[in-house]
């Protein structure tokens, strides 16, 4: 009985404003909360491990690298918090567990949005083939984002921690507009990389024309573009500029036409005049990299009968494109040799009047 009545008066001892038993009770929901956080967040990455295994996608490796930056030291607080809600205790310990508890929770959502992040950029990268250039244009994304995702991070840990932030992103704001109008053609090159970077108009390698400009890019960088021109000389173009202007990216083409016009005597004889599209026709069909459109006896001109062909030169490649267009002119001309076609040139017939 002596006994039984300690054992009664012991839970009943009040300390720090709780009786020990709730003491007991919270202890034993901090005990359920571990289990069942760690159970719930072993179940879920377990099935979604076995859902990545069986999927294409990397859509749920990311979200299995989410769930898994919950670590033990989070949903452990987590359970001391939830389970410290069983006791009376001071508001000051109270206003500290809930200002840890925000803190905690914001930095697990920016962690959280930083995988997403990484995620998206590096499958970005994946898609355009990954080169140095895209290597670093990510890099500065990252860096620009987790600047954007920590700072709002900060702000919103601030403001639920009862702090006025209102000045704060009114500085902010004010600072910002600040420097994009300081630096407003820096930025707007910095942005165009992006757009080349991530749109590829062009890439390393590719021969392109910009306006009156001719030349193979050597490297896209952050503020500038570099080509080779034609010469060998240096261009160096703003990406603004490039994103802004018309560009003929030659690397694209797949085949390049080719008109060409030929002029005949007026004194051509007629059977012959007609023959000369199926001559030209079969000189074009003749080379293995071409593929005939039309040729046609086109107009009268002043000094000459003008036959005009159309063909495409199934390769990119400008000496393939020159060494097949000097195979047909030098084809052509022996044929009208052999033929007894002289080909025209300007002449002028003055007449005469005596009086």
């Amino acid at each position: 009985m002596l006994e039984q009545i300690i054992k009664n008066d012991f839970w009943n001892v009040v300390v720090f404003g709780n009786p020990m038993r709730d003491y007991l009770i919270m202890l034993a929901t901090l005990a359920v909360l571990l289990i069942v956080l760690r159970f719930v967040q072993h179940f879920i990455l377990k099935h979604l491990r076995s859902l990545a295994k069986k999927t294409e996608t990397d859509l749920d490796d990311m979200l299995v690298s989410v769930i898994e930056s919950l670590r033990p030291p989070f949903y452990f607080f987590l359970s001391v918090y939830l389970s410290s809600r069983t006791l009376v205790i001071v508001p000051t310990a109270e206003k500290v567990l809930s200002s840890i508890l925000v803190l905690w929770v914001v930095y697990q959502i920016v962690v959280a949005l930083e995988i997403v992040m990484e995620y998206a950029i590096s499958k970005k990268l994946k898609e355009n083939g990954g080169d140095d250039s895209d290597k670093t244009t990510g890099n500065i994304v990252r860096i620009v984002i987790n600047f954007v995702i920590w700072s709002i991070g900060l702000i919103l840990a601030l403001s639920n921690l009862g702090i006025n932030v209102t000045s704060l992103i009114a500085g902010l704001g004010i600072g910002g507009v600040a420097i994009a109008l300081a630096a407003q053609n820096i930025l707007g090159d910095l942005f165009s990389s992006f757009a080349i970077h991530f749109d590829k108009p062009f890439v390393v390698g590719d021969s392109i024309t910009v306006g009156t400009d001719v030349g193979t890019v050597e490297k896209i960088g952050l503020k500038t573009t570099r080509l080779r021109g034609l010469q060998g000389e240096e261009l160096i173009i703003s990406n603004k500029e490039l994103t802004t202007a018309r560009i003929q990216n030659f690397k694209q083409m797949t085949e390049r036409r080719v008109v060409f016009i030929i002029g005949v005597e007026h004194s051509t004889d007629n059977k012959k005049l007609r023959a000369l599209p199926g001559m030209i026709k079969d000189i074009i069909d003749a080379e293995p990299t071409t593929r005939f459109d039309r040729s046609h006896f086109k107009k009268f001109s002043d000094s000459s009968l003008d036959i005009e062909t159309v063909y495409f030169v199934n390769s990119r490649e400008y000496p393939v494109f020159m060494d097949t267009q000097q195979n047909i002119n030098f084809a052509i001309h022996e044929k009208f040799a052999k033929e007894d076609i002289n080909m025209a040139f300007p002449t002028r017939t003055i007449h005469t009047i005596k009086g």
